[in-house]
């Protein structure tokens, strides 16, 4: 009885200092990852879509709270004002959860541009949501609160062919952030006083 006693309490005190240093590595390597991730994923969609901005807008970034969620803005600047900014949405695709980068011009509220970050849509055909510039220019010069939807369902965007729930997925993306625009956008303009030189 003793042994297993003993036994218990070695497996125990193992199991506590293993999970506290698993603890310990992932907080230690949280923003690391973050940043990698930022300049190896998102960064080129961002950098896409703030194209010609004075700064590096991966660097210059802020959070919001929105509700229980914590959302990155990236800064663009241009004409050496903070006029721009790009978000990160999400839409469901045929494959799950596509990641869509937007920017918006804050002087007009006009959508910058929109780029398709992550995917796990069918190669060759959704994945042209990523690949093909033709879809996403569609979105450029709109108004970031208007609601988007592929022509299909009654909507203003063309489809890819082959891929409407692709498509579909995307808009939803796009539309959602245009609510997550009109939300926070009073926070964002807040925000963005910290990047005026």
């Amino acid at each position: 009885m003793r042994e297993m006693i003993k036994m218990v309490l070695v497996l125990t005190i193992l199991s506590s200092f293993s999970g506290g240093l698993l603890a310990a590595l992932k907080n230690g390597t949280q923003e690391k990852i973050e940043y990698q991730e930022l300049q190896n994923v998102k960064g080129p969609a961002i950098e896409k879509i703030l194209e010609g901005c004075e700064n590096d807008p991966i660097v210059d970034r802020f959070k919001v709270a929105d509700g229980e969620q914590e959302r990155s803005f990236f800064v663009g600047i241009f004409d050496d004002k903070p006029k721009s900014i790009a978000f990160e949405t999400y839409g469901k695709g045929f494959g799950g959860d596509i990641g869509v980068i937007v920017g918006v011009n804050l002087e007009d509220d006009s959508m910058i541009g929109a780029q398709v970050t992550t995917h796990n849509e069918t190669p060759g055909v959704g994945s042209k949501a990523k690949d093909d510039p033709s879809f996403v220019s569609q979105f450029a010069k709109t108004i970031i609160t208007d609601s988007f939807g592929v022509k299909q369902d009654g909507g203003n965007i063309d489809a890819i062919a082959g891929a409407t729930i692709t498509s579909r997925g995307v808009c939803i993306a796009v539309t959602e952030a245009g609510e997550i625009y009109k939300r926070l956008k009073p926070e964002i303009v807040k925000q963005l006083e910290k990047f005026n030189k």
